[in-house]
């Protein structure tokens, strides 16, 4: 193994230990995921000296790659079981996809941004990743289908929450948001537990930039 190879591993290390566990983050399921996908090759070139960083890393066009620590307490609360389908609202790099196809049986992930998917594609492909499609798409305000899913995870935040979403949860599907505006957003879990019924909790405090074109109240600022 090669120098720049153990320092990564060391880094992973330290990442999942001092990071994502000191955030309450104790699903060994989780924990093991991050421990085998190398994030390193999920970043751009030039911050990879900075994959396991406490960061949101700049990734283009005004988004971020969520620090270690939210992407971990992202996959712990949607509690992903082998059988669940997945819907992921905001590609990214591609690392959570990643992390989500490990978890679930299958991710759909959409992307407003081509170069996204496109470059997310060939990572996930490098890793032997095939139960995950990628579309781009604007999806903001909520899906033009009337598919359902028992995961859905929005990377991006909503200044605005309007059940954008809700209807594309089955029964007892779960929901991962951000929702707000500066300084203070809040993630939440929102559960579909009937019908017309959902059940909302607030998990923590974060920030993150709004997903392109989602609703915004008026007078919104990021």
């Amino acid at each position: 193994m090669s120098t720049s190879q153990t320092d990564f591993e060391q880094a992973r290390f330290n990442m999942i230990e001092q990071q994502v566990r000191t955030w309450e983050v104790l699903d060994q399921r989780v924990l093991d995921t991050m421990n085998r996908i190398p994030r390193e090759n999920f970043v751009p070139e030039q911050y990879r000296s900075l994959a396991f960083a406490d960061i949101n890393i700049p990734i283009g066009n005004g988004q971020v790659m969520m620090s270690p620590k939210l992407e971990g307490r992202l996959l712990q609360a949607l509690n992903i079981r082998p059988d669940d389908s997945i819907l992921e609202v905001g590609t990214g790099s591609g690392y959570l996809t990643a992390c989500l196809a490990s978890l679930g049986k299958h991710v759909t992930s959409i992307d407003i941004v081509p170069e996204f998917t496109a470059t997310a594609g060939t990572r996930l492909a490098d890793q032997g990743i095939t139960n995950a499609s990628l579309e781009t798409a604007d999806v903001a305000n909520g899906l033009s289908t009337s598919e359902q899913y028992d995961v859905i995870a929005v990377t991006g935040s909503l200044p605005l929450l309007q059940k954008q979403f809700h209807e594309s949860l089955k029964t007892g599907g779960r929901l991962f948001v951000i929702t707000g505006k500066l300084p203070i957003m809040e993630a939440l879990l929102i559960t579909r537990v009937g019908k017309n019924h959902w059940s909302q909790e607030s998990l923590f405090e974060t920030c993150l930039p709004p997903l392109e074109h989602a609703a915004r109240p008026q007078g919104f600022v990021f």
